[in-house]
């Protein structure tokens, strides 16, 4: 294609349009992820991004959280929308009203019918580059303090913000050019606020339809509680307790709220200990489930039981009769790749108090093993603690009665917000905890697990995902202060990825993310126990 000198980019895209089935929505510049709106001076690789793509939606669904944002402004200018966390299918934002009269079913109507109007009027969003003190002189005007603040500490001289209308807003990433193109979402009631439902890339563009979570949301909540509990609620509270030396109080607080979770946990077990023979514990990649599994363990042994713990990976079927993918590469993480006939037989027999011999899966033969070890016998006071992603559905260990299994779901759902607008995904502190563990642990460098890391989420969400509503018990194993530690580890690492690997915009969206979070340095006072030391080294439970 031939361009011109100073030819805007979004021309560029209009005259690209016809090569994409899908709408041109950003623009990859030299490997990093833009707007339309941006320069193209001294760019010598341009990539664009259509909306039917990962990045594309993600780009849609910033958008009409910016929309919803602006009309709620538009309608009541005293309200503020503080995103929360993502369940039922959607994002639950809270819409708080400073006399504390929060939000009614007519309430919600009127934005969305102020939402829909704005799409059908088509409104250009802009953006526009102020300096960083401009930045925080409107933000302070606006009483979005803890914005303002958050900007005031990056180290940038300028800072893009989008405008619609008169008003502005920080979403920490590229946005669409105008409203018309968001006309796709729904808006629902959900007290104290709404949830606001969109397509991504699963549906392939279709909104997301409503799935009650309930067990989901409760612990959402949970976690929020605990935020406030700590008085962080945004990174800027999280950086200030850094800064003037309260860190080792949040620490030592995070640490105590997960302890006496695990203890309640613990107490449920051995007061029902007929009804939870069997510990079924899952979670996503780097949720922290082996830590956990060990602390309940010991928190276990104090009530005076004596559990047992037997290791799903070792019920792995030879390599040679492993499942492949639609790639012709061996699934590990289908449940078909167990050999769940031997597993509920084994569970059988322990339950009914006979003696059984387990199996070792040699990893590096691909077969399984029988090692010369006394043979396995439980008794009533030995629940058996089973750790692994299949560890919620049924199909596992359908031969045992579901009265006397208890199920747990441990995921890191994040208590921070950036900002009021700005939520952390809980999949990003995730991906940071397992870019550092695959490190130090494994050697494995950063582009290689940036590379693994679409189809560990795409099996999560076919094995795990589906199946957590189905837990008896949800353990939250996000610490308040990782973020800040984890940055220090991680940093090094992202800044290795080159800008001609396709990864590369993924690693530099997560080194401004970290940009975010002052250093937390102070790892002396993170006990050896921790659930974060599975990640960063100097665990209690691992050599």
């Amino acid at each position: 294609m031939e361009v011109l000198p100073g030819m805007p980019l979004r021309e560029i895209a209009g005259k690209a349009q016809q090569e994409y089935s899908s709408k041109i929505v950003a623009a990859k510049l030299d490997g990093e992820v833009h707007d339309l709106q941006n320069d193209i001076s001294g760019v010598r690789d341009v990539t664009f991004i259509p909306l039917d793509s990962k990045t594309g939606w993600q780009i849609y669904r910033r958008s009409v959280l910016f929309l919803l944002i602006t009309a709620v402004h538009a309608l009541y200018p005293e309200d503020e929308v503080v995103t929360q966390f993502t369940a039922n299918k959607g994002l639950f934002c809270e819409i708080r009203h400073p006399g504390g009269h929060g939000c009614d079913k007519g309430k919600v109507q009127q934005i969305e019918q102020k939402m829909r109007a704005l799409v059908a009027d088509n409104h250009p969003i802009r953006k526009e580059v102020l300096s960083r003190e401009a930045a925080v002189k409107l933000f302070r005007q606006s009483k979005q303090f803890e914005k303002a603040e958050l900007i005031g500490a990056l180290q940038r001289q300028n800072v893009s913000l989008y405008r619609c209308g008169d008003f502005y807003d920080y979403l920490y990433g590229p946005m669409l050019y105008e409203t018309g193109d968001l006309g796709r979402f729904a808006l629902d009631f959900e007290p104290p606020g709404v949830l606001l439902r969109l397509p991504d890339e699963e549906t392939a563009g279709r909104v997301r339809e409503r799935v009650p979570q309930p067990k989901l949301s409760q612990i959402l909540y949970e976690s929020k509680s605990w935020a406030k509990i700590l008085h962080c609620n945004y990174v800027m509270d999280l950086n200030r307790a850094n800064r003037e030396g309260q860190i080792g109080e949040v620490i030592r607080v995070s640490e105590a709220l997960q302890e006496k979770r695990i203890a309640q946990i613990a107490d449920y077990i051995t007061q029902h200990r007929d009804g939870a023979r069997l510990v079924m514990i899952a979670g996503p990649s780097s949720s922290g489930k082996t830590s956990f599994a060990q602390r309940l363990r010991i928190q276990l042994r104090v009530n005076g039981l004596e559990p047992v713990s037997i290791s799903l990976d070792d019920y792995f079927l030879s390599r040679k009769d492993t499942p492949r993918n639609e790639r012709g590469e061996y699934d590990f993480e289908c449940l078909e790749a167990l050999d769940t006939e031997l597993f509920n037989r084994h569970m059988v027999k322990l339950l009914a108090g006979r003696e059984v011999q387990l199996p070792h899966y040699n990893f590096l033969t691909g077969c399984r093993e029988w090692p010369k070890v006394p043979p396995l016998k439980v008794t009533p006071d030995q629940p058996i603690i089973i750790e692994g992603i299949h560890g919620l559905n049924e199909k596992l260990s359908e031969a045992v009665p579901r009265t006397q299994k208890f199920k747990i779901y441990i995921s890191a759902l994040t208590q921070l917000n950036i900002d009021a607008h700005n939520r952390i995904p809980t999949t990003d502190a995730r991906l940071l905890r397992r870019l550092v563990r695959d490190y130090q642990t494994r050697g494995a460098h950063a582009l290689k697990t940036l590379k693994q890391w679409p189809d560990v989420r795409a099996g999560e969400e076919k094995n795990i995902f589906p199946y957590q509503e189905e837990a008896d018990v949800m353990f939250n194993s996000a610490l308040i202060y990782e973020l800040g530690v984890l940055k220090k580890y991680a940093e090094p690492l992202l800044e290795t990825i080159s800008p001609a690997v396709p990864e590369y915009a993924e690693a530099r969206r997560l080194l401004d993310f970290c940009a975010y979070f002052d250093d937390i340095t102070a790892e002396d006072e993170i006990p050896n126990n921790s659930l974060l030391r599975e990640f960063i080294g100097k665990s209690v439970f691992f050599k």
